[in-house]
């Protein structure tokens, strides 16, 4: 669960650096050169010649689904939504983390189900606003699409990292990278005038911070972590950056919120932690996943 933490907390910063710095460049250019900046990081760990054929191909497929196509789809959310509104439309992923792990399973675990639900209303208490932007409709389902691939993209990893046991992680995530970089050129083919896009110095930087912090280093913990804990905690911990995000807009990007909802949120992110993780129930000597 550190893992999951430490990412929630880095990726608190990108919405308002998103939202704030890079509004105008297209959203499948941006998807590009953040995954380039990030697989740049990785390949040089990756051990190709280790990883059997059909799982390197699952890797990248994988690869390209939780982070290429998702970040196409999350990005372009920003055209039709405000910041807070990308946030509020995140808040089903937890749900989705859990059915998707339920169906595959053949196996319904409530209690994982239930916390990725009070995982929903806790981040919905915080977000929820009555004046909906008028592009709603069409933000929504790009960010519901987004959200699928996100939730499919960690499931599928769990299981595939279990395929792969005497490889670290290190030696294999570039090959996520390149299936991510590979599906967002794909989409940049046709969104993006890539002689006419103009980016300017400062915008450069966001997105280099972007591409090597938060997707880079933050999808590896993220990946990381998922399979340190239980399909219930990951539900929950997909939320748990939407009040970690509200805080550093309030300290960092000048925002203003309810103080009282922040805290009933945060009230509830725990209890639903706590019900995932078994905390107060009976004593288990076997690791769920």
């Amino acid at each position: 669960m550190p893992l999951l933490i430490l990412t929630s907390l880095v990726w608190a910063f990108s919405y308002g650096l998103i939202k704030g710095q890079l509004t105008g460049i297209d959203s499948s250019a941006v998807a590009v050169m953040r995954l380039l900046c990030a697989a740049i990081i990785f390949l040089p760990f990756l051990k190709s010649k280790l990883i059997p054929p059909l799982n390197s191909w699952r890797l990248a497929i994988i690869g390209a689904v939780q982070f290429g196509i998702m970040y196409v789809l999350y990005l372009r959310a920003y055209t039709y939504l405000q910041a807070y509104e990308v946030v509020l439309f995140t808040i089903f992923t937890p749900v989705y983390v859990a059915l998707l792990d339920a169906a595959l399973e053949k196996h319904w675990d409530w209690r994982h189900l239930g916390a990725a639900v009070m995982s929903f209303f806790g981040a919905g208490i915080i977000l929820w606003k009555q004046e909906p932007s008028s592009d709603i409709a069409i933000g929504f389902i790009l960010m519901q699409f987004s959200n699928l691939c996100f939730a499919a993209g960690q499931i599928a990893w769990r299981r595939e990292r279990l395929r792969i046991p005497d490889l670290k992680e290190k030696h294999v995530f570039g090959l996520l990278y390149i299936g991510a970089l590979i599906a967002a050129l794909i989409a940049s083919l046709f969104t993006t005038n890539w002689l006419q896009l103009q980016v300017s110095w400062p915008q450069l930087g966001v997105i280099f911070y972007l591409g090597v912090i938060a997707s880079g280093l933050g999808f590896f913990w993220w990946n990381l972590g998922a399979t340190r804990v239980n399909t219930g905690t990951l539900a929950v911990m997909n939320n748990a950056k939407i009040p970690v995000g509200i805080v550093v807009s309030l300290l960092f990007f000048n925002e203003s919120t309810n103080g009282l909802k922040l805290l009933l949120s945060g009230l509830i992110m725990f209890a639903a932690i706590a019900l995932a993780e078994n905390w107060f129930g009976r004593k288990t000597t076997q690791t769920e996943n």
